[in-house]
């Protein structure tokens, strides 16, 4: 006898929902095998439907809830007027079955006597040869899975008939069990298929597949997943927790409740590896949702226990092994064959550039390394261990002065990540930066080309056009460690920034990116922010919501880094200081801020010496030094010209602001060195402003110069320019035209540096006579002057910081009746150092030396220990006090602020993190950016569509198409056609997907 049919529907009030639901109605009276009854439950608002005359005809009740209702809710109020022995059919307002549906469903549930529920192929409104739905499984720890989805429908599973669950939507549940199968409102709204596939198999019973009866579906009805990402993540998450509690034995429960909290966190860790961080937050929503619903999981459990007959081991060979998951997604679907370009680092000859720099640089450098450590100009040497080196970066007490509190310049943290690279010599680890600079830069000038062009030679030209810039070589010759650094990471910060809109990964590389060159430039700041804003800006005017997404995340860890000293900086009323060069302050040699200076800035030279012009030459003749960059310079102007015009006034932008950049620093005054005014480096400015003058020549080359002869010539010419500008800079070294020395270790004597072995708290007063009369005082802790202890809060500082040394250091040299050992010993102060200041001493500085190596000698408690190369020391007889602690609160500020930085940093670096999905997807794009491809990419079947990779089936069968093609965009941030490059990555133990344009599984582990 024919199963009685009665079908449930549920509408959602509105406009839109109404016209789903009238065709849904007209499917149903269509039907070869009509419903003997229909129930309409209406969420919200009733009175449109009672009012309309096809929905009054065809139903025979129509109930109405509330708007937040959900399915499951809507479901339980029609069940009253359901007649005892008819079977439910589950269905919604935008769930329309084809003709033969019900009678297909009805047929199968009536051929199979163990069959509780039966379950049709959910396909496309728009399209019905598209698999929407077909059976839900999940693997061993619990994840669920969707067996066919997203695929296009050519019969290839019409033979499946079982499966563990299947979509809740269009399921018709046998009347003998749909008392006991009942959907569960804790679920949210998610697995619920799969919830009530599971029971029903625990109660004896199947569900069987009809894939012959077609229901159509469209997204966001309500029985849905939510069509918001991180809704959509969190009703997914919570019904697999739900689930977990409710599933597992009772022995278990406690222990699975105790680790909800643990594996959120390590699920957030993989969410960011796998490039989904807006699933981090709904992750831990989750979890605490999870944890106080100790009711839901007990009404759960007591129904699982109330209809089970059989054991979980016959849910076993319904269940997808990790090895088929792994071998269904593993296809390689997506990825080789759609590759736009390679990279061609080695046949392209990028590899043999960065060779020749690297001759070049051992050439120019050759006894460098030899060199245990390398000073001069503004380089200092760093800390003896690794840990000390890191201490340096955090917020505490400062390696400079009398309890000195407060936080480390971000700079500390790059010096710290430098020293670390060799870790039994810190110190060598910046000799070794300066022998491999020049090829270094190379590299990353290449690489950054990359984005740009794919001519092999054009790349090549950009490598060294790099590494030659003026403003590099003068900071090489100078001894500037931060100016150096920023050059080196500016091309990394282009190639990632560029395509950061792309996927998390360059999001997140561009972000630690961003936070090392402004931690080295503070300066460039707020050039960097305005390019940001316009990347933001194209971004959002493109509708490309989730690249604006991953932009808005690029400031977050500089952010993180620089709060705490913008907030002091702030506090102490000097905001301008946040705009300190970081490091040590030299007044070394730069660009005045008058008419010569800045035109020496204007053509790309930061000192007036024109790059070491002016000490080989006659000033006549180095004068016309700026000459030999005009190739380059109009080869950047005719980028705005040129076919990727866009792309190169968008670059042009880039080095306008660089320039400006410049042209404020160099009147800008915010650090003092010993009493003496320091303006900022304007050669950052110049190095931003040399990646927007390089990217539009190569646009130039790339684009405008269509003759191969043309464009050789005019590359070679600007190539070959450079390369003579550089001489006097590259020639400095050997020709004893460089600041740079051998060493030293220590700045303070060796007596010292050896009771401050492995950085001892060891503290020295370091009094430097000044040439106008006065006395510098400063106080270092451990066995040197560092780079990393170095702090923009004293170089800056208007009012004395800490406990004011100046006081003591006057009365050292000239009162009396003072207890110099008393005062020093309660400091914490064991040495004195009388030093010699920077560029010889004139005749007051001398007199004040005499006087006060006089003074001191009579001092009671203090022991000369002898004249030494960095001046005359005295050593404190007495024990001096421990060296100061931080209080408990300044503890507690401390660990804040260092768990608030590393949380910015580890989620950055774990965006960042390469995976073998990544790098696919991302070889299926073009790297260049702004241009479209010379052959279209191919593309799975509605890929720009995804939100995510996990929102995809396993084993889906994808229709390729060919994109758009590409239009011609700046360089910033632009509209891509093009599917997003991230991948999905495993919790709990599961395989993931290792392609993000191949679909994988909608669910999520859990373990039962």
């Amino acid at each position: 006898m024919p199963a009685r049919v009665h079908a449930i529907i549920v509408a959602r009030h509105g406009s839109s929902s109404r016209a789903q639901l009238l065709r849904t109605l007209e499917a149903l009276r269509d039907q070869t095998a009509p419903p003997a009854a229909i129930a309409l439950v209406v969420c919200g608002d009733a009175s449109s439907a009672r009012e309309s005359e096809a929905v009054a005809s065809t139903v025979e009740g129509i109930i109405e809830a509330r708007s937040t209702t959900t399915f499951a809710e809507a479901v339980e109020l029609a069940r009253p007027r359901v007649l005892e022995g008819s079977a439910i059919w589950l269905l919604a307002q935008d769930t329309a079955p084809h003709p033969r549906a019900l009678e297909r469903l009805r047929g199968t549930l009536e051929r199979s006597p163990s069959a509780a529920i039966v379950a049709p192929k959910l396909v496309a409104t728009d399209n019905d040869r598209e698999i929407v739905s077909l059976g839900v499984s999940m693997t061993a720890l619990g994840r669920s899975v969707e067996l066919a989805a997203g695929e296009l429908d050519q019969g290839q599973h019409d033979r499946m008939d079982d499966a563990l669950g299947a979509d809740v939507r269009g399921m018709l549940i046998r009347g003998e069990v749909r008392d006991a199968l009942r959907i569960d409102p804790a679920l949210a709204g998610a697995d619920e298929g799969l919830d009530l596939g599971v029971r029903a198999r625990l109660g004896g019973g199947r569900v069987v597949l009809a894939p012959s009866a077609r229901v159509a579906a469209a997204p966001g009805g309500p029985a849905a997943l939510p069509s918001g990402r991180t809704r959509r993540a969190y009703v997914t998450r919570l019904a697999q927790l739900h689930r977990r509690l409710a599933y597992a034995p009772a022995a278990a429960v406690p222990l699975h409740w105790l680790s909800l909290l643990p594996l959120a966190l390590w699920r957030s860790l993989t969410h960011l590896v796998g490039k989904r961080p807006e699933s981090v937050l709904p992750e831990w929503w989750a979890a605490l949702t999870a944890m106080v619903r100790v009711g839901a999981v007990a009404r759960s459990r007591s129904r699982i226990r109330a209809f089970r007959t059989s054991t979980w081991a016959s849910i076993a060979p319904l269940r997808v092994t990790s090895s088929d998951l792994r071998r269904r997604l593993d296809d390689g679907h997506g990825s080789e064959g759609g590759a736009v370009s390679e990279l061609r680092f080695f046949s392209g000859g990028g590899a043999w550039a960065v060779l020749a720099a690297l001759v070049v640089s051992i050439a120019s450098f050759t006894t460098l390394i030899a060199w245990p450590a390398v000073g001069g100009g503004g380089l200092l040497p760093l800390r003896q261990t690794v840990s000390a080196l890191w201490a340096d970066a955090a917020w505490g007490l400062r390696g400079i002065g009398v309890d000195v509190v407060g936080p480390a310049d971000p700079f500390a943290a790059v010096v710290a990540v430098v020293g670390t690279l060799w870790p039994g010599a810190p110190s060598f680890a910046m000799v070794l930066l300066w022998i491999l600079a020049l090829p270094l830069a190379v590299l990353g000038g290449w690489f950054a080309a990359t984005r740009v062009t794919d001519r092999a030679g054009l790349r090549i030209f950009a490598g060294v056009a790099w590494a030659l810039a003026p403003t590099f070589l003068t900071a090489l010759v100078e001894g500037r460690p931060a100016a150096v650094l920023v050059h080196l990471l500016l091309p990394w910060l282009f190639h990632s920034a560029v395509v950061a809109h792309r996927s998390w990964g360059a999001a997140g590389s561009a972000s630690l990116l961003l936070a090392a060159v402004i931690a080295c430039a503070p300066s460039l700041a707020p050039a960097l922010a305005l390019l940001w804003v316009v990347a933001l800006g194209i971004v959002l005017g493109t509708a490309q919501f989730r690249g604006a997404g991953r932009l808005l995340w690029l400031p977050v860890p500089t952010v993180a880094m620089f709060a705490p000293l913008v907030l002091w900086q702030l506090a102490n009323g000097t905001p301008l200081g946040i705009l300190a060069d970081p490091g040590s302050i030299w007044a070394g040699p730069q660009a005045a801020a008058d008419a010569a200076g800045r035109l020496a800035l204007a053509t790309g030279f930061p000192t007036a010496g024109l790059a070491e012009w002016t000490a080989l030459v006659p000033a006549s003749i180095a004068v016309w030094a700026p000459v030999l960059c005009a190739p380059l310079a109009l080869l950047a102007l005719g980028a705005a010209v040129a076919p990727r015009w866009r792309a190169g006034i968008t670059l042009l932008v880039v080095a306008l602001a660089g320039l400006a950049t410049a042209f404020l620093a160099v009147g800008v005054t915010v650090s003092f060195v010993q009493g003496a005014p320091v303006a900022i480096w304007p050669g950052a400015g110049l190095s931003l402003a040399w990646v927007g003058v390089l990217g539009a020549a190569l646009v130039t080359l790339d684009t405008a110069l269509t003759l191969p002869r043309l464009r050789v010539i005019a590359a070679v010419s600007a190539g070959v320019a450079l390369a003579v500008c550089a001489v006097p800079a590259l020639t400095a070294f050997h020709a004893g035209r460089t600041v740079l020395t051998n060493g030293p270790e220590s700045t303070l004597p060796a007596y010292v540096a050896a009771q401050a072995a492995g950085d001892a708290s060891v503290a020295t007063l370091v009094l430097t006579p000044q040439n106008d009369g006065g006395l510098a005082a400063e106080v270092v802790w451990g066995a040197s002057e560092t780079l990393g202890s170095q702090t923009t809060m004293l170089s800056t500082a208007v009012e004395p910081q800490g406990e004011d040394v100046s006081t003591l250091a006057v009365d050292l040299i000239s009162a009396r009746d003072f207890d110099a050992p008393g005062e020093l010993a309660a400091k914490g102060i064991s040495y004195v150092l009388l030093s010699a200041v920077a560029g010889g001493e004139g005749d007051r500085a001398r007199t004040l030396r005499t006087t006060a190596i006089a003074s001191i000698d009579q001092r009671p408690g203090l022991v000369h220990a002898g004249s030494t190369d960095r001046g005359v020391l005295w050593r404190l007889e007495a024990d001096a006090a421990a060296a100061p602690e931080l209080t408990s609160a300044q503890e507690g500020t401390a660990r804040l602020v260092v768990t608030l930085q590393l949380l910015a940093v580890l989620a950055a670096l774990l965006l960042a993190i390469p995976t073998r999905a990544s790098r696919r997807a991302a070889r299926a794009q073009s790297r260049i950016v702004g241009r479209a491809p010379e052959e279209p990419l191919v593309l799975p079947r509605h890929a720009e569509d995804r939100d995510d990779p996990e929102d995809q089936p396993i084993g889906a069968i994808e229709e390729p198409q060919d994109a758009p093609a590409l239009e011609d965009e700046a360089l910033a941030p632009i509209a891509e056609p093009v599917p997003d490059v991230d991948e999905a990555s495993g919790a709990d133990g599961e395989a993931e997907p290792d392609d993000a344009d191949r679909p994988a599984p909608t669910g999520k582990e859990e373990d039962r």
